[in-house]
């Protein structure tokens, strides 16, 4: 058995799995998640705030005090959409050398390309999940972009796209008000539609049986699908969603304030400003993926891009 970490730097939040892992499957030790709106501002200004890289500092340098505490042998940090986007990245990957190599000499973090975003999250989500279930369509909805990944467990990925549209780059985009007006929604609708549309024309989705929705926005909306009065992350793992639910939850969301989304059970503090962004995204998604190949629910999963990143150094 190796006790390996995987660290997932997004644009909204960083997370950490540290996990032993035995004969390809993964043991959890300590999962951990913070939001630190590392893209805050990326999409219009191309840069990171300097605010911004603080707050993800601060939050690495408590995840390397928990590799050390748990003697992590093996540990691989990914940074994803808004790394690739900010001009000023090299600033990111000096503070992450020194921070994370601190802990674990010589550890340093990547940036991954989409499709390797796609492949990572793909073998995350459908690890435990029936073959017969197959082929799967697993849709990552992070910050700042959506993975769209069609595969199998046994042949793997067979077609993905990586579509520049998240939850907090919608919402920055077209969300302006509190709560949204029916103008910027109807906005923000026809930029998902569009861009979710380059994913679906690359991905042969009509050839997906079920539908694994994985991140905060996926697991957030099934928690108040299912009346949770707090997050519960063992009842959301591997729940189901009819797709009429769906939408009436992703509705409500929608046209609620701030203030109102801030005093649902289930919902963290970092996502109450940007899951309407991402709320419209998934209706987008589930409109296309009923017409396209008749889905009727959507199956959600805590295991996502995260444990795929464990899993590749175990």
């Amino acid at each position: 058995m190796t006790r390996v970490a995987g660290i997932d730097c997004g644009t909204n939040s960083i997370r950490l799995l540290i996990a032993d892992a035995r004969e390809g499957r993964l043991y959890d030790v300590h999962r951990e998640m913070q939001v630190v709106r590392l893209g805050e501002g990326v999409d219009a200004t191309g840069r990171f705030a300097s605010g911004a890289l603080e707050r993800t500092r601060a939050a690495l340098a408590d995840y390397t005090e928990l590799l050390s505490a748990h003697d992590v042998s093996r540990v691989r940090m990914v940074a994803t959409s808004a790394t690739r986007d900010a001009a000023n990245r090299d600033e990111f990957f000096a503070m992450t050398a020194q921070v994370l190599g601190a802990a674990v000499p010589g550890a340093v973090a990547e940036v991954i390309t989409g499709h390797q975003e796609a492949e990572l999250s793909f073998r995350g989500a459908v690890g435990e999940l029936a073959a017969a279930a197959g082929p799967f369509v697993v849709v990552d909805l992070g910050g700042g972009s959506t993975e769209v990944v069609l595969g199998d467990p046994d042949n793997g990925v067979s077609a993905s796209f990586s579509a520049d549209i998240g939850c907090v780059r919608l919402t920055e985009r077209c969300l302006h008000s509190d709560p949204p007006t029916p103008a910027e929604v109807a906005t923000a609708r026809g930029v998902a539609r569009e861009l979710l549309g380059e994913a679906l024309r690359a991905v042969p989705v009509q050839h997906a049986k079920t539908w694994v929705g994985v991140a905060g926005t996926m697991t957030t909306l099934s928690a108040l699908a299912h009346g949770l009065t707090e997050y519960d992350a063992g009842a959301i793992h591997l729940s189901r969603v009819g797709l009429r639910d769906l939408w009436t939850v992703c509705d409500r969301l929608i046209g609620m304030s701030r203030e109102q989304r801030a005093a649902l059970g289930p919902m963290h503090p970092g996502r109450v400003d940007v899951i309407g962004g991402g709320a419209i995204v998934v209706q987008e998604l589930a409109q296309a993926l009923a017409e396209r190949a008749g889905i009727e629910e959507l199956v959600v999963s805590e295991h996502d891009i995260l444990d795929g990143i464990a899993l590749s150094i175990a």
